[in-house]
């Protein structure tokens, strides 16, 4: 699903990347091999279970299960972003808590541990029952990034695009030293689709970093952006640990306010950089070969 972050971890931590054959048959069932033997060793696997997501999630499963069956000594799955995290609870009657269906199939494979960056939702790592799993934070990769912007702190603002995510917004303000966290309350009137939406706060004047865990199709995001400006603020970009960009949220980011999009490797992001001159992407690389290194 990510190669091009798993080769960068390996680089990292001085070791190679496992042979591993991956083919489907002519009715699309995946085919996988391990190509060396990894009786008796400590094994990562480093799969984000990114669009497409069924694919992906099942590509980790058979790969945990054949490093089972292959006698690995220890297997730690290293999930950047958890597919299905937002559906972690029951909305309305006779819906599935997918969240937790998945977490329940990933544990039934066998791996000794996860490893996951910036959950949806931090009460996800309890739909693990029998597995400890670690949920690691892309602040610090954020933080460092802004820095380097020299921002006047006082005037900039963290913003928090729902109530949900004001104590990760407050997090990164405190850390950042920004001069104070704004809260856009929203409404929805069905999945990616927002009714109304208001400022808890003020932001004439100021710099504008909106902080969230994820982009989707952008249209909150674009909303949320939008209404910044409406209310004065003097620049907006936005910072996330998962940029998804489904459908057309690339066209709306480039149409939109926004003056940069931060994000993370945490899925691969090679062709949105070449359709969007906002786009920055920085790297989980350091973050999780530090958690490997420690875990290891």
């Amino acid at each position: 699903a990510n190669r091009k972050l798993a080769s960068q971890i390996a680089d990292k931590l001085g070791v190679e990347l496992e042979p591993c054959l991956l083919d489907t048959f002519a009715d699309g069932e995946l085919n996988i091999r391990i190509q060396n033997n990894v009786r008796g060793a400590d094994v990562f696997v480093i799969q984000p279970t990114c669009p497409q997501v069924n694919n992906n999630l099942m590509e980790l499963l058979l790969l945990i299960h054949t490093l089972k069956l292959s006698s690995a000594k220890r297997i730690t799955a290293v999930v950047p972003y958890f597919g299905y995290a937002r559906q972690d609870r029951k909305t309305k009657p006779r819906v599935p808590i997918s969240a937790s269906a998945v977490a329940q199939l990933i544990e039934k494979m066998g791996p000794n541990r996860v490893v996951t960056v910036d959950l949806h939702c931090g009460q996800i790592q309890g739909f693990f029952h029998q597995i400890p799993v670690d949920n690691l934070f892309a602040e610090v990769e954020m933080i460092n990034y802004l820095n380097k912007k020299n921002f006047p702190l006082s005037t900039t603002v963290i913003v928090s695009p729902d109530a949900g995510g004001v104590v990760r917004a407050r997090t990164v303000a405190d850390r950042l030293g920004a001069s104070s966290v704004v809260t856009i309350l929203k409404r929805r009137a069905a999945a990616n689709q927002i009714d109304q939406m208001q400022i808890v706060g003020d932001v004439s004047g100021c710099v504008c970093v909106i902080v969230d865990d994820m982009i989707d199709t952008a249209g909150t995001l674009c909303a949320a952006a939008n209404l910044l400006r409406e209310n004065g603020a003097a620049r907006v970009i936005a910072c996330a640990t998962h940029g998804i960009f489904s459908g057309p949220a690339i066209d709306r980011l480039n149409a939109s306010v926004l003056e940069e999009i931060c994000v993370t490797d945490s899925i691969p992001q090679d062709k949105n950089l070449e359709r969007c001159n906002k786009l920055i992407v920085l790297s989980l690389v350091t973050l999780l070969s530090q958690a490997i290194l420690h875990l290891h």
